[in-house]
């Protein structure tokens, strides 16, 4: 459960800080992994209407302003990855559904998006992210900073992207 007295130094005023607890879904009061992995499905959706070329841009620049913001937030609230600071989440669910952008080209041209592989990117991604099998619980445990708050979740992302992919290929 997330204790409202760990929010100190929080300012949601700040774009970093807003931008870092997922546009407040980072705040909710129970599994806020969970709710911020929700919250950047809607993203998801505008995301695909992209190139995946341009796509696979906005995952390297989201990624490395997570380096930053995670970093600045975390540093703000006096906590290394606190539970409430969830763009890791984002941009982690984001790797992962990059396999079905690239199954489903006709995304980017408006078609829709089949809401079964939404839902396996979620679970998958899941998975990999509360379970943490090696490298992710390494690098979780041993990497510091905005960059330690963002690499375990990247890693589960192209994890869960791998087994989405080999997913899409057999029932795509």
């Amino acid at each position: 459960m997330l204790n409202r007295d760990d929010l100190d130094g929080l300012k949601l005023s700040n774009p970093m800080h807003l931008a870092a607890v997922g546009f407040g879904s980072g705040l909710a009061p129970v599994a806020p992994g969970t709710f911020g992995t929700l919250a950047a499905i809607p993203f998801f959706y505008f995301l695909a209407l992209l190139s995946i070329e341009w796509y696979v841009a906005v995952l390297i620049v989201t990624s490395v302003a997570g380096f930053w913001f995670c970093h600045v937030t975390s540093e703000a609230m006096g906590v290394h990855d606190h539970k409430s600071i969830v763009w890791d989440e984002f941009v982690g669910y984001w790797i992962t559904m990059l396999p079905v952008l690239i199954i489903y080209p006709s995304i980017q041209n408006g078609a829709a998006i089949p809401f079964i592989w939404v839902a396996v990117g979620f679970a998958l991604f899941r998975f990999f992210d509360v379970l943490k099998p090696f490298p992710i619980s390494w690098l979780d445990k041993k990497v510091a900073g905005g960059f330690g708050i963002m690499i375990d979740d990247i890693v589960a992302g192209i994890f869960a992207a791998l087994v989405l992919a080999a997913m899409l290929h057999y029932w795509g």
